[in-house]
């Protein structure tokens, strides 16, 4: 079954309830202030197409850090009902809570158009995908839209169990609709050459997509703490770095697939005495038992370069290094620059860090998407759908 998006339901005169990730990042030193907008920049575009097509009333829900199922007003969505109401030059009344009485009563108000509902994680209900919470969320409203790709892969009322009470009245949004039609162009049949890039930190945190990717790409180039381990299973020292037996046994079993040769190891360095000292090139595989491996060396570079010459899909997930720190971000920053000139390519940017190191890179642009989920975009990669789209299309 095809999955509807907003577009093709009728939301004249209708109460709509909506799923967005606002889960934005909000400055320790002053809450009130969020860093960057661009999560809710993001969902604009589907709640202004509500608005204009003659919803009579917009009910917006979202959670935002981890306030473990009780009310914080650290995790207020005051910022974000600020934010969204200077945006769309209207008011957003903010609730104080999702299941607050006066709910319905300011939905009958002719006055109140736009409804924030206060941190849905204020209830532990959401994240247990409570019947009762999900029935609570439904009552509100006549139609359903999820438009928060970036919780898709969660069970939870709002993302999942809010679709039983939705039936044929449901769809995705438009950033939903943005990530799928991207992510689908690597899962389903993706243009060849075919080159993945995976970086970040723990094997275990990315087997079955290293497994997924192995038999679909022409190279996987392994950059950042996931290559040590990969090294170490090779018999190559790696000094002080990050390195967990767990993930050298992970490492062991995939450098025993039949697409082995597929997988491309770091030749050389940028390693420190200590996290985030002082830098040193070294020239070489294998690392001193006095130092750590904090970034790809500059052959290195060059060798991924190479490998991603004429590439046509590229999907790129986790750094190649402490990129945060300068002294160790020649490597992303330069696998960076490489997608954004590779011709004639579609490149995929997903995954939390990358996507910083990305936007850090200015080149963001560039690429062909840049994906809002990170664990989500994972998710689909390695299963071809996720949880909240499945509830979108078949119901719960």
């Amino acid at each position: 079954m095809a999955l509807k998006y907003v577009d093709e339901l009728e939301l004249n005169d209708k109460k709509v309830i909506a799923r967005f990730d606002f889960n934005v990042p909000l400055d320790k030193n002053d809450p009130t202030r969020i860093t960057d907008t661009t999560r809710i920049d993001e969902a604009l575009g589907t709640i202004e197409y509500i608005l204009l097509n003659g919803a009579s009333k917009l009910i917006l829900m979202s959670h935002l850090g981890r306030p473990d199922g009780k009310p914080n007003p650290k995790y207020s969505l005051e910022p974000v009902a600020k934010y969204l109401a200077e945006k769309l030059k209207q008011d957003v009344v903010l609730t104080e809570s999702c299941t607050d009485a006066g709910i319905k009563t300011l939905l009958s108000l002719p006055e109140t158009k736009i409804v924030l509902l206060q941190n849905l994680r204020f209830h532990a209900e959401e994240e247990a995908n409570d019947p009762d919470f999900c029935r609570k969320l439904a009552s509100y409203a006549d139609i359903y839209i999820n438009d928060a790709f970036g919780t898709a892969h969660r069970k939870h009322a709002s993302t999942y169990g809010i679709n039983a009470f939705f039936k044929n009245r449901n769809a995705g949004g438009f950033l939903l609709k943005r990530e799928i039609k991207a992510l689908e162009k690597v899962v389903e049949n993706p243009a060849k050459p075919f080159v993945a890039i995976v970086g970040g930190a723990k094997v275990s945190d990315k087997i079955k997509i290293i497994e997924r990717l192995l038999t679909n790409v022409n190279h996987l180039l392994i950059g950042g703490a996931m290559a040590y381990p990969f090294l170490k299973a090779k018999g190559i020292t790696v000094g002080k770095s990050l390195c967990a037996d767990e993930d050298v046994a992970l490492a062991k079993k995939i450098l025993s697939h039949s697409s082995k040769t597929k997988v491309v190891l770091p030749i050389d360095h940028i390693v420190s005495s200590e996290f985030g000292g002082a830098p040193e090139v070294l020239n070489e595989e294998n690392i001193p038992a006095d130092k750590m491996g904090l970034d790809i060396g500059p052959k290195t570079l060059e060798l991924y370069r190479s490998k991603l010459h004429g590439a046509k899909t590229v999907l790129w997930n986790g750094p190649m290094g402490l990129f945060e720190n300068a002294d160790f971000a020649k490597g992303t920053m330069g696998i960076a620059h490489t997608l954004a000139e590779l011709p004639g390519a579609f490149t995929l940017v997903g995954g939390g860090d990358s996507v910083s190191a990305v936007n850090k890179s200015g080149v963001a642009e560039k690429m062909s998407h840049v994906s809002t989920g990170g664990g989500a975009s994972l998710e689909f990669i390695e299963d071809g759908t996720l949880p909240g789209i499945q509830a979108l299309k078949f119901g719960v």
